[in-house]
């Protein structure tokens, strides 16, 4: 075997070590949560199950949990890894990039929301909720997706992304990671092969904000501002549904324009907001000097 390929085994290796040690500890701890909170290892087993807003900042706290202890183990320890090259951090950065991408996530979102209800017969129907229940659920949405949208870019913009970088090249390694991401969301409530497709261009979008300045706080903050304002907006979020006070979403159709019950994330008005956050994000990432 050449230097070429073993470095390769060695880094897929590492890479899939990396997923499993991560996934593997935060379903442990979840499922030790759980059972604790529940009283009992089954019945926190069937409670997990549910997508509900608990169930959800546990499974993202844990994750959370899962990932950092993993890129701890593996980028850091044994690979050596910095933080400067999982780019948590790196010469004259600044909050600007992440409020920037925070800006992106939330306009490529609303873009097609509203899109969905200029041309896909989506309307918003009011539920007696007051405004200050909306205000308090949006806040409370906002936490329960933040530990989520941070699990998932340690797991898919974090270690395997450097390394598959490191061998593949920038470029190729964002489309692998995409796929990957694509593929982690196959399984989702009422997922579609569109809705998949979508996911991995969504991935497309995170993995080339991970290259632009601010690193991973700006793929962070592009997918918290993505994932909560279609949740706000009382859309389903790959798959899962949100009750938010005061207004009920119906998505219209077709299905294949604005999503249907899989939400926003499923139609081909997303893959056009998503496709036009990439564009931008591609120019934010030729100003990356890290």
């Amino acid at each position: 075997m050449g230097t070429n390929q073993g470095h390769a085994v060695k880094a897929v290796a590492w890479a899939v070590g990396f997923l499993v040690f991560a996934f593997v500890l935060a379903m442990a701890l979840a499922g030790v949560s759980a059972a604790a909170m529940i009283g009992g290892l089954e019945s926190g087993s069937e409670w997990l199950r549910v997508s509900g807003p608990a169930q959800i900042l546990l499974q993202g706290i844990s994750l959370t949990a899962g990932a950092l202890l993993a890129t701890y183990v593996i980028g850091v320890r044994i690979l050596g890894m910095d933080l400067e090259t999982l780019r948590w951090q790196g010469t004259n950065w600044s909050t600007r990039p992440v409020r920037w991408g925070l800006a992106l996530g939330v306009a490529a979102a609303a873009l097609t929301v509203l899109l969905s209800v200029a041309v896909g017969r989506a309307r918003w129907v009011g539920d007696g909720g007051t405004l200050m229940q909306f205000m308090t659920r949006a806040l409370e949405t906002l936490v329960v997706l933040a530990p989520a949208a941070l699990s998932e870019e340690l797991i898919f913009r974090g270690v395997p992304l450097v390394l598959a970088s490191k061998l593949l090249g920038r470029a190729p390694a964002v489309l692998l990671m995409a796929i990957v991401f694509g593929l982690a969301h196959a399984l989702n409530p009422n997922v579609t092969p569109q809705g998949v497709a979508n996911v991995v261009l969504a991935g497309l979008l995170l993995g080339t904000a991970f290259y632009c300045p601010g690193g991973l706080w700006t793929a962070f903050a592009v997918h918290l501002g993505w994932n909560v304002t279609l949740a706000v907006s009382g859309a389903a979020v790959s798959g899962v549904p949100f009750d938010i006070p005061a207004v009920d979403y119906h998505p219209g159709g077709p299905g294949w324009l604005t999503g249907g019950s899989f939400g926003p994330e499923g139609g081909l008005l997303a893959t056009l907001a998503l496709g036009a956050g990439t564009m931008i994000a591609v120019r934010w990432a030729r100003k990356d000097t890290a």
